[in-house]
């Protein structure tokens, strides 16, 4: 064995050290689907003279900093996004009161204003006078203030300065006519009381809170004041000090109306089944994928297997190290992965067995470096594929769907480490073994495989009969196409807008009953689904008050017994119409990349079969989901992108084969019967990579919940569907376009070298 293999094989325990290393000691982030807790979305609306631009609501923001921390929510997330919006999440507020009250205080309109200081109190101290205020101030003491001299909207401006020969920050604030002419008057009037007094102080109220009250310096004239309209706050101030006293100014100045466009409360019990449902589904999927994988390729399936198992601490350790948010449709990737990663372990080995047949006196170590070479380009191709796919998810999802892109990602690149490094390295060892090379069948390298022998034997035409599978695939699009326009759609409230809510109820329910319990409160046209268990129920409604949901759940507890809100979901129509919208777009744009790429890669031609088939793969999933009334939501959305990812990945490793035999063809070979071939050659990892990620889908649809079931079963029909379609669907059509503008033959050499002490000449 060589030295080589070793010093890699130590690389990789290091490598794996370290992620483990990285997965104990750094705290994961939990989307508050995993966690509870309530999520609102506000969006900005200006005036003519204030726009509500990404500069004007970021200094909102900062004024709704300070409301949500006086809240006394820990690890809370406010972020803008986009241009106009803000998302704010709360962990662990789960109860509709404390949800309401935070979106009425956080949404509320920044009220800042200047006031005059009367005099110092005491804490429990009433006012004086009618309009005055007693607040605590930023200097620790109680203070009454007159009432307001000067309103927001006659600051212009608030800046964290360093004035020239000073390294001391100062606050510059900026009247406007109005406003600076009232400023001059109140610090005259201030500067007639002696240092000290807290007369001589002026008060800067946010949100009824004193966020600053400079006493005017004795530099200014009594009844002279600070004129030139603009001023300087001084104190001992840092950079980072100076600079959020002015965002709080600027902000609270700014006009700007918050309008709650969505709002969503998670109980805590939701995010913490949905874990243990996915932990669960992924050891499950992983053992009986490993068991068919070590039965299909004995001693390299098990190193591939080990493998795998290092896939989900290399995953992991990524998403905490990037401090990735790690959502429910996020799990459902992880687990997913797992059966992308030993994708390129089955391409790897089906090649090496072709190569051990064809020169078995080069031996294992030989036949699995040349099944590594070959099935590179096969595996960058199809695993960029679906990172496109899930680029597309993080730029144009949102939410939780933004989540299942990034992790997506994580578990593609995870996957491939996870195959093409570590796998590699174990199963060099492996081979490297004499007593494996003195008896090769337990390698499982030795031969081509039951599969494969049966179709070599068989040599079936399948581009024979390609105008037969061509009819096939477009009654099936038909009847996709016919239960869509039938049926109609069964959109989630992303996609509509409205309030969906998930109950559960201690005593046995019919849906009928559940029905019945929602029309009595008044909402008859409610859609009313069963969910996990027959003591789950989803509403979902348009538009409702608080009001009108308690009314919902009053009438449940009257034939379910005791009811407790699982999720609480509100979008309002016109973000509703903007997600779907985004949704057409997404679509749009992964076939057109996927659709250039492939051109790059192949050929136009390969690239638009690639595509139809992907139209294909998509509708007839859809279209499934229309005739079932299944929901189309944001995670159906995922699953239909996933899908985009699986067909092309299949179609790919297809014209990856179609390619290599045509460029080393002779002048009189036929391109249909080569395209025949290719794909007969890779039916055995196409269906052994199926039944891999089968295993995963349907643990994941047994165990995974209401939510990750529906895309389970989504990605299962997709899976099946895609398969058919690579084979069925874009080869034949490819062969057709070939007709009309053939690809040409260009003979391409490459050069294989043989692995280190290998003893042969390749």
């Amino acid at each position: 064995m060589s030295r080589g293999v070793w010093i890699r094989f130590i690389l990789v325990l290091g490598l794996l050290a370290g992620c483990a290393a990285l997965a104990i000691n750094v705290k994961p982030n939990l989307g508050l689907d995993l966690r509870g807790g309530a999520q609102f979305v506000f969006e900005a609306e200006g005036t003519e003279q204030t726009p509500a631009s990404a500069e004007n609501v970021d200094k909102t923001l900062q004024v709704l900093r300070g409301r949500v921390d006086a809240l006394g929510v820990a690890e809370s997330t406010l972020v803008r996004q986009g241009e106009n919006r803000i998302l704010v999440e709360l962990p662990g507020v789960t109860s509709d009161a404390e949800a309401q009250e935070a979106e009425e205080r956080i949404g509320t309109t920044a009220k800042l204003t200047i006031h005059e200081v009367l005099a110092a109190a005491q804490p429990d101290a009433k006012p004086s006078k009618k309009g005055n205020l007693v607040l605590p101030s930023d200097q620790g003491d109680t203070i009454e203030v007159g009432p307001t001299v000067i309103q927001g909207d006659e600051i212009s401006g608030a800046n964290a300065v360093q004035r020239e020969q000073s390294v001391q920050w100062v606050v510059a604030i900026d009247f406007n006519g109005k406003g600076g002419d009232t400023w001059a008057d109140i610090t005259g009037k201030a500067a007639c009381n002696p240092s000290g007094d807290p007369k001589r102080r002026i008060a800067i109220v946010l949100d009824n809170e004193v966020i600053s009250s400079p006493e005017v310096e004795t530099s200014v004239g009594c009844n002279v004041g600070i004129r030139g309209g603009s001023t300087d706050i001084t104190g001992d101030y840092t950079s980072e000090e100076a600079r959020d006293l002015a965002a709080l100014i600027e902000g609270g100045a700014l006009p700007l109306e918050l309008r709650a466009i969505s709002d969503r409360l998670v109980g805590p019990s939701l995010g913490a089944a949905a874990i243990d449902a996915s932990i669960e589904a992924g050891i499950i999927g992983l053992i009986l994928t490993g068991l068919f994988i070590i039965v299909a390729y004995r001693l390299v399936g098990l190193m591939a297997t080990l493998a795998l198992t290092s896939y989900a601490l290399l995953a992991y350790a990524m998403l905490v190290g990037l401090g990735s948010t790690l959502t429910l449709p996020g799990l459902a990737g992880f687990v997913l992965a797992i059966g992308m990663a030993i994708d390129a372990n089955v391409l790897v080995f089906e090649r090496a067995r072709e190569e051990y047949a064809a020169y078995p006196s080069a031996g294992l170590r030989r036949a699995l470096a040349v099944g590594f070479n070959k099935a590179w380009t096969a595996i960058i191709d199809s695993n960029v594929t679906t990172l496109l796919a899930a680029g597309l998810l993080f730029f144009l999802g949102s939410g939780p769907i933004k989540g299942f892109g990034v992790t997506l990602t994580i578990g593609v690149i995870a996957s491939m480490i996870s195959a093409l490094i570590i796998a590699r390295v174990l199963c060099d060892l492996a081979v490297s073994n004499r007593k494996v090379g003195r008896s090769p069948k337990v390698s499982g390298l030795s031969d081509v495989g039951k599969v494969r022998a049966w179709l070599d034997r068989k040599d079936p035409n399948i581009m024979k009969n390609r105008g037969r599978w061509l009819a096939v695939s477009g009654a099936a699009t038909v009847f996709a196409i016919a239960g869509i326009v039938t049926q109609g759609l069964n959109l989630g409230v992303e996609f509509t807008g409205g309030r969906q809510l998930d109950y559960s109820v201690t005593d046995d329910v019919s849906i009928d009953e559940a029905r019945d319990a929602v029309a009595a409160a008044g909402f008859s046209e409610a859609v009313v689904q069963t969910a996990d268990t027959p003591a789950d129920f989803t509403v979902r409604t348009g538009e409702i008050s608080n009001e009108d949901e308690q009314r919902i759940e009053d009438e449940l507890a009257k034939v379910g017994g005791d009811v407790s809100k699982i999720d609480d979901q509100q979008i309002g129509a016109s973000l509703g119409e903007e997600l779907r919208n985004n949704a057409l777009i997404a679509f749009g744009v992964a076939f057109l990349a996927q659709l250039l790429y492939l051109a790059v890669r192949f050929k136009w031609t390969f690239g638009a079969s690639a595509v139809i088939a992907m139209a294909h793969d998509v509708l007839i999933v859809v279209g499934i989901f229309a005739w079932l009334h299944k929901p189309i939501d944001g995670i159906f959305l995922a699953a239909a992108m996933t899908i985009i990812g699986l067909s092309v990945n299949d179609t790919v490793v297809v014209f990856d084969r179609v390619r290599e035999r045509w460029f080393g063809s002779k002048p009189e070979d036929d391109f249909n019967t080569l395209a025949n071939k290719a794909a007969v050659e890779t039916v055995p990892r196409t269906v052994n990579t199926g039944l891999g990620t089968m295993f995963i889908l349907a643990a994941l649809a047994i165990l995974g919940g209401d939510s990750l079931r529906d895309f389970s079963i989504a990605l299962l029909i997709g899976l099946i569907v895609g398969t058919y379609s690579s084979v069925f669907t874009a080869t034949p059509l490819v062969t057709y376009f070939q007709e009309k503008w053939p690809m040409s033959r260009v003979q391409k050499e490459k050069v294989v070298r043989a692995p280190e002490d290998s003893g042969a000449v390749v």
